[in-house]
Order: structure tokens, then C-alpha cells, then sequence
């Protein structure tokens, strides 16, 4: 028996006790975030996937994994043997996981999860389209927990705060914009269970979620009151100090369901139905109950149910914060650049693995001299191993390199000026002309989104076809966004902007507005052959206004030159030819000054040679 086909047979002896039908794992942690800490990975210690995104739904006599294209090889490797049934999300004739349960469970079932970790419009929408068949939700207990005897401690770190000068923006403004938005929608109350919003807002962060600075935590605001919920060993002296000049009250973090719930609301509760728990939905329910039989309620309180106010507020990064991005992501492109010359002039090939090359990368990143921390685990992956979106080495488990093929390479950094995430794919020696052409219409995509020209408005659906049409002309994708935003010292993926071409409630409404940051990253991915990803951060800038309205477009952060020894040029138009040399030149001017010493003119010449001007 497999390690994990065994450990949900424990799970379903839970499951009978409780005399519940199917028991749905999520992700997420209390806080509905991409990424959790390792006391969250309750999915992984049942099904062995690993994977940023996944749901797992365990019944008596089945249990299957839900998750999407980034993960559909992974999944299937680390899944092998468990009796677990990959679910293929969004592939035609795969229902989501309501709609499978709604066809799949009897009347009168039960259906459980931990409502900590589901979010309240996941958690409601269940309860709505379930009761139809007279099916129950228990969501007050986690029944994994007795069975993961050895699960990891709830994460406690010290926070550490920006200051003003480096937010550019201090928590009474940032705040006092918080309550203009309350006022505007009739709120008394904001209940903020989004971490890295309640970081972005105090301009404090954390350490409890690797590569994620941002602290455990909630947010419980009036027109007159700040109060977070930390735990306690998290509080220096110092952050207290910070929180007291702000008049911010601190309580412990496990107090929050009780504040809720005994808490004298006397005005209407706004909140986000995204990032609150359907467990903390129905404790304020519960609350607002409690104090509804008190006198001095003149009149009903209600929830308002809208999008998080600050996610948007932080998505649009102010003067100081672009100023700080831009220069990191120059040293940050340096250090790529400087790790590109190591691995195709000065590295042993033969002795060096995915994961050297990984650590490589990570060493010369640490050297800039506000580093924090990686902002995710670098992927450095060679052959079949580049074709899994999100694969990374490991010291035990790591592929070696050979002077053929590609390696991709995806990595980025938190510094206090700000966070980088960027991936080139770069020629290890001989190739063959499927990587080149794959290759080089993915960067025509790349570039066709770099120089961008959109009308104010254009949102990343609108967008999404310029990175994908040379690849779509050949019958070529990828099943996976084409970009994302990114924090400022915050976490490297970061809404609500982002570029796709499938529709997604709420996400895919979202305009592009300048200040806002968003990845451009396209690819190829060839099951057990190979994988490309060229992916150039991008800023939205203002370009222009006439008498037919305003325009934007985008900025590249990221100089890195791309690899010409991957380019084939009859697959480039003219157009895209002189879009690559631009790209190039500007690489060229940004990167130069960075380069000048004495010890670094092999690297200089190179970086010379590997912008020069190419042609059909």
C-alpha cells in the first residue's frame, strides 16, 4: 500500500465517524493565500502533490485530485500509485469540483471541509448549489489533523517593518484611503484577512510563508480603530514601538474567531469574499446575531460583500516604489546576466547539475546588498524536466547538464527595493530546430506584449493574444496564464491585474492603469521532450492622449538579452526583427554600467556580442 493511499484510509475511518460523504483539502491556508506555510500542506500529506494549486475531494470508495496545466505532468508522477484520479481542470469533458458533486453525491449526504480554509464565495456557493439536493456542509473541524502526527508547527518569525521613505506612503494615508472606500460603500467595519494586503496597509512584513514576507495575521478596522492580529512572539520591540505611534491596537492571532463573534457591531461589515474564510463568514454571522436583541440597534446590520479596496491600492505602486523597482530589477537583471556568462564560457558542464546551476544563481543574487530573501524556489530545469511548469531541483533529486539542449531558468528576489521574479531559457549547445522555432515564436509573443500599445481601459484579456497569436498560428499553447502581478517586498504573484485568455470572475475585469506591474512570460512545453519560457517584467506607463482617447503601454524591467542562438529569423516578421533589436539595445545601454570594472570586460564583451544588431 502507498504511503498516501494508506494515510486516506485513515482520513475515511475519520470521515465514517463523522458520518461524512466527501471530504474536500484545499491549498490554501486560513488566509485563502497561493502559497502556505508547511503547517498547511494538508493536500500534500494525503496525496504526495506538491503543487501551488490543487484541491483534493476524498470520498468512501474515491478520491480525485483537481488541479491545473501547470501541474498535469507533476501531478501525475507524484499521484502514481495513491489510487488518487487526476482531474484535469478546465480540459473539456472535466467538471469543477461543484458541479461534480452536485452530480455525484446522494440526497441527504454530508459534504466536509475545514472552513478556515475555503473561501467565503467557494464556501457559500457550495452550501447554495448543494442544498438543491438536500446535502449538508460540515466545515467546524479539520479531520486531518489527528492523523498528521507529526505536522509542522503553526510558523511564528519576527516582523520587520518598511519605512515610510522606503513605502513612499505612510499607514495614516494608506488607511485614511481604506476609510474613504468604507464610507463610499456604507461600511462601519473592514475585516482584512488577505495577508499580504494587512502587510501592504501597515507597511510591516513577516516571515512565516517562505519566499513570502508576510506575517500570520488579521485586520479589524473602524472609522476610529486599527487593530492586527499577530501572534505574540512575532512582536518585537520595535514593531511594537510602530504600532503604538499609529495608535495600532495589537491582540493575539488564535483571538480573532472570539473578537468576531462577541464583537458590538453597530454599523454595517464590509469584507472580501475572496480572502475571508467561510469559517470567519459565518463567525461574523454569528456575531452580528449575538448583538442584533440590543436596544441601541436602530436598524439592521449588514454585510457588505466587495472586492479587497487594497489589493487594488497596492496593485498601482506610487512614485517611490516604482523609483525602487526599477532600480533592483536592473541589479537583479546584472546578476542573471553575470550568471548566463558562468554557465555558457566558465562552467564544467559535465559536473554540474539543475540544481548547481540553481544554487549559482541564488549566490549571486544574495550579493546585492539589500537582499531579503528568493522570492520562490529557483527552477533551473533541463530537457523532459522543463516541459513541468513549476518543476525545481533538488540536491537529491536533480537532473545533470550536457553541453546540448536548453536550460530554463526562473528565479527572482525580495529586496527592500522592491521584488523580481524573470525566466530565460538559454542554449546549453547543440539544438535542434523544433527548440529553435518553439524558441523563437515565443519570443515574438514576448515581444509583441513588450511593445504593446492599448487603449486606457484594456484589460489582460484584451491583451493576452499578442503573446499567444505566433504560437497559436501553428497550433501551439500553453495551459497557463501569460502574466501576473508582482508586490512591491511583498509576494510574487499579486493581483488583481494579470493576462489570460480564459474569462475569470472578477480578475479579468480589472484594467490596466499605469504604475500597475505584470509579467510577460509565454512558452512551449513538450511532454518528456523539453520546455521554453522568456518571461520580461513589464510596467504599464502612460504613452499618449487624443482626440480618440488615452493610451498606455509597457516598460520592460527586466534586461536580459535573449538568447540568440535559439532565434531562427525566418520565423520572425520584419516587424518583430526590429522589436528584438530594440529589446536588445536597451539591454545593451542598461547593462553596460554594471560591467565596466576590469575584471568584468569577458562579461562586457559578451553582453556586447549578445546584443548585436540581427538580421534576415
Amino acid at each position: 500500500m502507498n504511503i498516501y493511499s494508506g494515510r486516506i484510509k485513515e482520513l475515511r475511518k475519520a470521515m465514517k465517524q463523522e458520518g461524512i460523504s466527501y471530504y474536500m483539502i484545499p491549498t490554501a491556508d486560513f488566509h485563502q493565500s497561493e502559497y502556505s506555510a508547511d503547517y498547511f500542506k494538508e493536500r500534500e500529506f494525503f496525496s504526495g502533490f506538491d503543487g501551488s494549486n490543487g484541491t483534493l475531494v476524498v470520498g468512501h470508495d474515491w478520491a480525485g485530485l483537481w488541479t491545473d496545466g501547470r501541474y498535469w505532468i507533476q501531478a501525475t508522477q507524484q499521484i502514481k500509485g495513491s489510487g488518487i484520479q487526476l482531474m484535469k481542470m478546465m480540459e473539456p469533458g472535466v467538471p469543477d469540483i461543484p458541479t461534480w458533486l452536485f452530480e455525484n453525491m446522494d440526497d441527504g449526504e454530508v459534504l466536509g471541509f475545514d472552513g478556515r480554509c475555503v473561501s467565503r464565495r467557494e464556501g457559500a456557493g457550495l452550501a447554495e448549489l448543494l442544498a438543491g439536493r438536500n446535502i449538508t456542509i460540515k466545515c467546524n473541524e479539520d479531520l486531518g489533523d489527528p492523523i498528521w502526527k507529526d505536522r509542522p508547527l503553526l510558523p511564528c518569525h519576527p516582523m520587520f517593518e518598511l519605512s515610510d521613505e522606503q513605502a513612499g506612503e505612510s499607514f495614516a494615508e494608506k488607511v485614511g484611503r481604506l476609510r474613504d472606500v468604507m464610507r463610499d460603500n456604507g461600511a462601519s467595519y473592514y475585516v482584512c484577512a488577505k495577508l499580504d494586503d494587512l502587510m501592504w496597509l501597515t507597511n510591516l512584513r513577516g516571515n512565516d510563508v517562505e519566499c513570502n514576507p508576510v506575517a500570520l495575521s488579521y485586520g479589524f478596522f473602524s472609522m476610529d480603530k486599527q487593530i492586527i492580529f499577530v501572534q505574540n512572539d512575532e512582536v518585537t520591540e520595535e514593531i511594537r514601538k510602530t504600532c503604538d505611534k499609529h495608535k495600532i491596537e495589537i491582540m493575539p492571532y488564535g483571538d480573532f474567531d472570539r473578537f468576531l463573534k462577541e464583537f458590538n457591531y453597530m454599523g454595517n461589515v464590509m469584507y472580501d469574499p475572496e480572502s475571508v474564510s467561510y469559517g470567519l463568514y459565518l463567525t461574523i454571522k454569528a456575531g452580528i446575531r449575538n448583538c442584533e436583541h440590543l436596544s441601541c440597534h436602530t436598524s439592521p446590520v449588514k454585510l457588505i460583500q466587495a472586492e479587497s479596496p487594497i489589493t487594488i491600492m497596492k496593485a498601482v505602486k506610487n512614485p517611490v516604489e516604482i523609483r525602487n523597482i526599477r532600480d533592483i530589477y536592473k541589479e537583479d537583471s546584472a546578476a542573471v546576466c553575470r550568471f548566463i556568462y558562468w554557465l555558457t564560457h566558465e562552467a564544467d558542464i559535465s559536473n554540474i547539475t539543475e540544481y548547481d546551476a540553481a544554487v549559482k544563481m541564488d549566490s549571486l543574487r544574495k550579493e546585492i546588498h539589500d537582499f531579503i530573501e528568493l522570492s520562490f524556489g529557483t527552477i533551473t530545469a533541463t530537457g523532459p524536466n522543463a516541459a513541468m511548469m513549476h518543476y525545481e531541483p533538488s540536491a537529491d533529486h536533480s537532473a545533470k547538464l550536457k553541453r546540448e539542449g536548453m536550460l530554463l531558468m526562473d528565479c527572482g528576489g525580495t529586496y527592500y527595493r522592491g521584488t523580481t521574479d524573470m525566466t530565460r531559457t538559454m542554449a546549453l549547445g547543440k539544438v535542434t530546430d523544433e527548440m529553435k522555432k518553439s524558441y523563437t515564436l515565443t519570443a515574438a509573443g514576448n515581444l509583441g506584449l513588450l511593445n504593446a500599445s492599448f487603449m486606457k481601459g484594456c484589460t489582460g484579456r484584451n491583451l493576452d493574444i499578442l503573446a499567444r497569436e505566433p504560437l497559436w498560428a501553428v497550433g501551439s499553447d500553453y495551459k497557463c496564464g501569460t502574466g501576473h502581478g508582482i508586490g512591491y517586498v511583498l509576494n510574487v504573484h499579486e493581483g488583481p491585474q494579470n493576462i489570460r485568455w480564459r474569462f475569470s470572475k472578477g480578475a479579468d475585469a480589472v484594467e490596466f492603469l499605469p504604475g500597475m506591474i505584470v509579467s510577460d512570460e509565454p512558452g512551449v512545453y513538450k511532454e518528456g521532450k523539453f520546455g521554453i519560457r522568456i518571461e520580461t517584467i513589464l510596467i504599464c506607463v502612460p504613452k499618449c492622449k487624443t482626440t480618440d482617447g488615452e493610451f498606455l503601454c509597457f516598460d520592460p524591467l527586466t534586461f536580459v538579452p535573449l538568447d540568440k542562438e535559439l532565434i531562427d529569423p525566418q520565423y520572425l516578421s520584419d516587424r518583430e526583427m526590429a522589436e528584438l533589436n530594440e529589446y536588445h539595445r536597451q539591454c545593451r545601454e542598461e547593462m553596460l554600467p554594471y560591467f565596466e570594472s576590469d575584471k568584468d570586460r569577458d562579461i562586457k564583451q559578451w553582453l556586447i556580442d549578445a546584443t548585436e544588431a540581427i538580421s534576415k
